[in-house]
């Protein structure tokens, strides 16, 4: 089996993991996070709002997240993929550092941690879109983190439509050359709320006295798996689409 074809492979397991129902477990946290979330201040939730706003604008309109690291356009899939492996595996000891810092000080340090985290994990999937070949000084592509980033953390209808733009991102793209359309039909509610509801679990264990650096640990160790799972999929899915292009 080549392994463009074991690739395929786990592309449907993973697709089909994404739209399985919820176990129990997962039903459980949520319910939990619910009820751990109400006794959070409103100051704190004010925080992660902005904190999301801000930190996005940045990543589709800045330059702080533009990698050093050159665009990678001469590794082949395998390559590549052992490559992001690579690279996860830093910013994972980073994030599970960084949670284990903030938890232990509690609930102030713990608004802290918010901002840090999805610092960190923007700057990984900037990285990884130049370990995969796609250039982030185009806009185009700072979309595509964008869509990544928000298919990882939503729910499931939404996640639905995500995956579809991602599949066809070789049509998709042509629309956001410009930057001037994204920003003015971004949802920005929705992005916010289902990307605070996806952490409200794990990151508000973060805030409980006792457990907070273990919790916060846990909690950045497990969001950052799903983040590799979900970009470096999305980006297997271009590559083979867009190799089969060249080779074809």
């Amino acid at each position: 089996m080549s392994y463009e074809h074991k690739v395929q492979r786990e592309l449907a397991d993973w697709e089909h993991k994404l739209f399985r129902p919820p176990g129990w477990l997962e039903k459980t946290s949520k319910t939990i996070g619910n009820r751990i979330n109400h006794w959070i201040p409103p100051k704190v939730h004010n925080i992660i709002t902005t904190t999301i706003r801000s930190i996005v604008r940045t990543a589709l309109f800045g330059a702080e997240y533009t990698p050093s690291r050159q665009v990678e356009r001469t590794l082949d899939l395998e390559a590549a993929d052992q490559e992001a492996q690579e690279l996860f595996a830093l910013y994972q000891k980073i994030a599970v550092a960084e949670g284990a810092g903030t938890g232990a000080g509690g609930i102030m340090l713990s608004m802290v941690d918010f901002p840090a985290l999805i610092a960190i994990k923007m700057k990984f999937l900037f990285e990884l879109a130049h370990v995969y070949g796609y250039d982030t000084k185009h806009f185009s592509e700072r979309v595509f983190i964008l869509k990544v980033f928000q298919m990882t953390f939503s729910g499931p209808e939404n996640r639905a439509k995500l995956l579809k733009s991602v599949k066809h991102w070789h049509i998709e793209k042509e629309q956001w050359m410009s930057d001037t359309e994204y920003a003015r039909d971004m949802d920005w509610e929705t992005f916010q709320i289902e990307y605070r509801d996806a952490m409200d679990f794990r990151k508000m264990l973060q805030m409980v006295p006792g457990i907070g650096a273990v919790a916060g640990a846990w909690a950045n160790y497990t969001i950052l798996e799903e983040l590799r799972e979900s970009a470096m999929n999305a980006y297997r899915l271009r590559r083979l689409h867009d190799d089969f292009v060249i080779v074809g």
